[in-house]
């Protein structure tokens, strides 16, 4: 008998043991979309994929750089919700206790929370966290290719751009900080001073490309209703879920407040016991869903206008490599060309870019998109899906692009390639068979020129408007002030 009995305690222990560990292995912080913390994804790549190996004789004589900026504080607006959710939470537990419910249920910390922003009157600013983000990626990416960052600083050597947000320009001088540390004469690092160049928010159809185009600003404006629409259910399914676990009158507005709080607690203060903890797994993978949904909609592969707009930046990459092919083939001296262009800007400019490269999508996906297709949306947890917000485009997340110089004995074949890194890794590319190394003429036939047939300004500026001339874009900005200024969505 004492067998039988053993034999099932040990079941039961098991059971327990394996419902543990399943419970230590989620990490929360890798799940809350393009709010994630770098370090807490960057190691997160396609198990799959087999990068390709650099052929032997091949050196890099270029790099361009598309980072977002680093872990940001919330921005103003955002502050305000989170003031208003502390007295919602007030409200709720006063609630709680006329209708004479066991506060038991209700997690300890709700009553009397207070918002770690409160009283704060600005906020989106670049904080400590995100500084060591870029000053680290700076370090490693001079590590990674000692031979492009051998030389003495110069501007037109290492091009460092930021759009004109300042936790973007902070981003770029911790970048920059990292990468040039050891090199300069300044402070106990020997830091050097360096250039940022930042162009009018009102012009910077390079970085800021989403801010300057008429039509997407319009398309989006549009859509948010239709958006928000299809993230109702999993917000009421999740919404009823709570109030039955905690016997609080929760709304599906502090739902969405909480999950916002859920996600600024874990990347930035790395607290993962209160608002998180509401939550089960699944429903935060629901959560993160919605979340890149959202993203795939207003930002990605969910409209063709949302990338066709960043072709300025896909254009201003491609020159960059052919003036530095041309700069070898004219064998000029060392110091009198660029071997870097390194960009800071934001979500809504790396995840264009990377979907202008095809990145995150099959073989068959990327021909739609080349016919202007539409695609599936990305599909609901528990099914997988590629398009995740918190690989795709979190804190601090960036795409290089890889310029190889290879000895080529047959000159009829290209002796120059690139390769694309994301978040670090090498990446396939379906305009280059699935491989993340190709030639920079199939780079540009494949990945390149089907962009072409469209340019800026027939994608962005309406048929009965001017053109975007300089005078043109002055009146708009002018009037854009005029109408009050209105502070920029959440994840510029």
């Amino acid at each position: 008998m004492k067998k039988p009995i053993v034999a099932l305690l040990m079941v039961i222990f098991f059971s327990a043991f394996n419902c543990f560990n399943a419970e230590e292995a989620f990490d929360v912080r890798k799940h809350l979309s393009t709010v994630s913390r770098y370090g807490a994804v960057k190691e997160i790549a396609n198990g799959n994929f087999i990068p390709s190996k650099v052929p032997e004789g091949c050196v890099p004589t270029h790099l361009n750089l598309v980072a977002r900026h680093g872990t940001r504080s919330p921005t103003k607006k955002r502050i305000r919700e989170l003031d208003n959710l502390s007295l919602r939470l007030e409200d709720l537990i006063k609630d709680a206790r006329r209708r004479n419910l066991h506060l038991e249920r209700v997690p300890s910390w709700l009553d009397g929370w207070k918002s770690p922003w409160q009283g704060r009157l600005k906020g989106g600013e670049l904080i400590s966290k995100g500084e060591e983000e870029l000053y680290d990626l700076g370090l490693k990416i001079r590590e990674k290719f000692p031979s492009l960052f051998d030389e003495e600083y110069h501007p037109n050597i290492y091009t460092i751009r930021a759009t004109q947000v300042p936790r973007a320009s902070a981003s770029a001088v911790a970048f920059g900080m990292g990468l040039f540390s050891g090199n300069g004469s300044l402070g106990p690092g020997k830091h050097r001073a360096f250039s940022v160049i930042s162009e009018s928010r009102a012009s910077d159809i390079m970085l800021r490309f989403h801010d300057c185009c008429h039509n997407y600003k319009h398309f989006r404006e549009k859509q948010e209703p239709a958006v928000n629409k299809l993230k109702e259910p999993v917000l009421n399914e999740i919404t009823s879920a709570l109030i039955g676990r905690y016997g609080l009158n929760f709304t599906r507005q502090d739902i969405s407040s909480l999950w916002f709080l859920c996600k600024q607690e874990a990347s930035l203060l790395d607290i993962t016991n209160q608002a998180c903890s509401l939550f089960g797994p699944s429903e935060i993978m629901l959560l993160e869903w919605t979340d890149d949904l959202e993203a795939y909609i207003l930002k990605g592969y969910g409209n063709s206008l949302n990338y066709r707009m960043g072709l300025p930046l896909l254009e201003d990459v491609v020159q960059s490599m052919e003036q530095a092919i041309q700069a070898e083939e004219e064998r000029r001296p060392p110091g009198s060309f660029e071997k870097a262009r390194l960009r800071f800007a934001h979500a809504e400019t790396i995840i264009p870019f990377s979907c202008l490269l095809g990145l995150f999508l099959d073989g068959s996906e990327f021909k739609k998109i080349q016919k202007e297709q539409p695609l599936q949306l990305p599909p609901k947890p528990p099914q997988k899906r590629t398009w995740r917000g918190s690989t795709l485009a979190p804190f601090a997340g960036n795409n290089m692009l890889i310029l190889y110089s290879c000895p080529a004995q047959d000159k009829s074949k290209s002796k120059h390639f690139v390769q694309v890194l994301h978040n670090e890794h090498p990446i396939p590319m379906p305009g280059c068979d699935g491989s993340d190394f190709c030639s920079f003429e199939v780079f540009k036939e494949k990945i390149v020129a089907p962009h072409q047939k469209h340019d800026y300004d027939t994608v962005c500026n309406p048929k009965q408007e001017p053109s975007s001339g300089s005078m043109y874009q002055m009146f708009q900005w002018l009037f854009s002030l005029s109408k009050g200024d209105k502070q920029p969505r959440d994840e510029f």
